[in-house]
């Protein structure tokens, strides 16, 4: 759970305005204001190309009210690292003295598959660096493509489902488990229905004194079909359906959290996994 109460989050700086153009519906900008509601620290952040760089920064607008960057598609990480490198720089020198923290938003194309070289250099190097992925499946932004992340059988521009394939024919990356395996301090699936256990976590995040990763599953109403309003049902489902379990990878130990610890306990009842399918 979230150390703050809800009171003292909304009073925070806005970090993410509205004004934004994501699509109606689409939770990835809930998601980024959870992450930054967690660290009254000064910010920077960066992201790959994608839906939510693109829809926050269409010039000469911009829905940001902290420091923010973006090069290139493959490069989210990259650039966070060089900033955070600059920073530490900067800090031994004497010529910075406050306390900054650093995160990365990229979508699951960027996090994946296109940018994981540079996702994988940056937590194998120890940058004290946050990386957010929002994980809608697939590449939305460029004509809902198949991903790294894309379900088994989902149907997509790239893995039409008909007669002779259904689907994507490939189960998709577990890279929650593929950046533990990196063995850094904090690594966490979150989901933003559950938005007292994604805070907490990115509290940790910021604050565990190396890289970190979070997975947040993020229903896109335009690649997934649903109606705009669904969005956090869905959200919510993935937890319930144990489709996507809420968990953390800390200093070396996994631990389930929220609604999943409570599916595991037999306290909360898990949801069939048709439910999940219809």
């Amino acid at each position: 759970m979230s150390s703050k109460p809800i009171k003292d989050l909304i009073k925070g700086d806005v970090k993410l305005t509205s004004g934004h153009r994501l699509c109606a519906g689409c939770p990835e900008a809930v998601i980024a204001r959870q992450v930054l509601m967690a660290t009254d620290k000064p910010i920077i952040a960066s992201s790959a190309t994608g839906c939510f760089e693109v829809s926050t920064t269409i010039f000469p607008y911009t829905a940001w009210n902290i420091p923010w960057v973006h090069t290139a598609f493959g490069n989210g990480a990259a650039t966070g690292a060089g900033t955070e490198a600059a920073y530490q720089a900067l800090r031994r020198k004497g010529k910075i003295n406050e306390e900054m923290r650093f995160v990365t938003f990229g979508g699951d194309g960027a996090t994946y598959d296109i940018g994981f070289q540079a996702l994988s250099g940056m937590v194998e190097r120890g940058h004290q660096l946050m990386y957010v992925c929002f994980n809608n499946e697939a590449y939305m932004n460029t004509g809902i493509q198949r991903s790294g992340a894309t379900g088994f059988g989902a149907s997509t521009t790239t893995s039409p489902a008909g007669k002779e394939v259904p689907g994507k024919t490939e189960h998709p990356k577990d890279l929650t488990m593929i950046m533990a395996a990196h063995d850094i301090p904090y690594t966490a699936q979150v989901s933003p229905y559950y938005w007292r256990d994604l805070i907490a976590k990115a509290e940790k995040g910021f604050e565990c004194g190396g890289p970190a990763f979070l997975n947040a599953i993020s229903p896109c109403p335009r690649g997934w079909r649903f109606n705009s309003e669904d969005g956090m049902i869905l959200a919510k489902l993935a937890v319930e359906t144990c489709v996507w379990p809420l968990y953390e990878y800390e200093n070396g130990k996994y631990t389930l959290t929220s609604e999943s610890k409570r599916i595991a306990e037999g306290k909360s009842e898990k949801k069939p996994i048709t439910e999940w399918f219809k």
